[in-house]
């Protein structure tokens, strides 16, 4: 655990530099509100010990975490204006705390500096610019047509978690310089990890105790929001299943990874039964 903190040390102090360094004073205000409200920070931390476990630096791939991490605070912005959602991370929700035009303008500072901690390199820039056409058309299909069967609802749960999940890790392995085959299979592993966690937050929405979830319960029906137990016929017990399904090939497509810190698999592997698992 010392090495996880050492690793999530290094992406806070580097968030902390990126948002300090915002112009004008009004939007880094704004910015610090969203990105440094708290959070896992488990997309970065993907990509840190992705960039590890194929021979990398944890060094070497700070920048494109907190890009990562950037891009995800701002998609979290939306959809907080889209759900309506006073509240994210026990803090209040950009939209309700500046204002709708303020908060738009927060979502595009976040993509601004991301963009240029990913300017470096083109293939990041690709992999985080084909997540984020992923993550629109997951976005636009949610809100003008839900999905009506489990083919579907796991289709948008790619888009919509397993693609930004997907290039955390496949950043991790171009900052290691890895081949493509296993900047690959890095990503898929990554993709069906976000998958499985959607699965199961959907679960818990559905069917965990308030209290025990440390956040109100039932957001997914009152919002109609596409939930695997609101638009399939799975019980929840059979979609606690399907992810189950998905951490497997997760750990699968990392077996197909030259490994070479062991450790930072571990961690990776321990981050897919994590997801399945989980209370709150």
């Amino acid at each position: 655990m010392e090495l996880l903190e050492r690793r999530r040390a290094l992406i806070e102090e580097r968030l902390v530099e990126v948002v300090d360094g915002v112009e004008p004073e009004t939007l880094s205000e704004e910015v610090r509100h969203v990105a440094l409200s708290g959070g896992k920070r488990v997309r970065p931390m993907v990509t840190l010990l992705a960039c590890e476990t194929v021979g990398g630096r944890a060094e070497d791939a700070v920048e494109f975490g907190v890009g990562i991490e950037l891009v995800h605070a701002a998609s979290l912005v939306v959809d907080d204006i889209i759900d309506r959602s006073e509240l994210r991370r026990g803090t209040t929700s950009a939209w309700a705390e500046f204002g709708h035009g303020p908060a738009i303008i927060t979502s595009d500072g976040l993509l601004g500096e991301a963009f240029a901690l990913f300017s470096a390199d083109p293939n990041a820039t690709r992999v985080v610019a084909e997540a984020m056409v992923e993550l629109g058309i997951g976005e636009a299909t949610e809100l003008s047509a839900e999905p009506t069967n489990e083919e579907e609802y796991m289709t948008l749960a790619r888009r919509k978690t397993g693609a930004l999940f997907r290039a955390a890790a496949e950043l991790g392995a171009i900052a290691a310089e890895s081949d493509p085959v296993t900047v690959e299979a890095l990503g898929e592993y990554a993709e069906r990890v976000g998958v499985a966690f959607q699965i199961r937050d959907d679960v818990l929405d559905a069917v965990a105790d308030p209290e025990e979830l440390g956040k109100p319960t039932g957001n997914d029906a009152a919002l109609e929001r596409p939930s695997v137990v609101q638009v399939t016929d799975l019980t929840p017990e059979e979609a606690n299943a399907s992810a189950r399904q998905e951490a497997d090939r997760a750990i699968d497509a990392l077996d197909r990874v030259d490994v070479a810190d062991p450790e930072a698999r571990d961690y990776l592997l321990e981050l897919a039964e994590f997801v399945v698992e989980r209370e709150r």
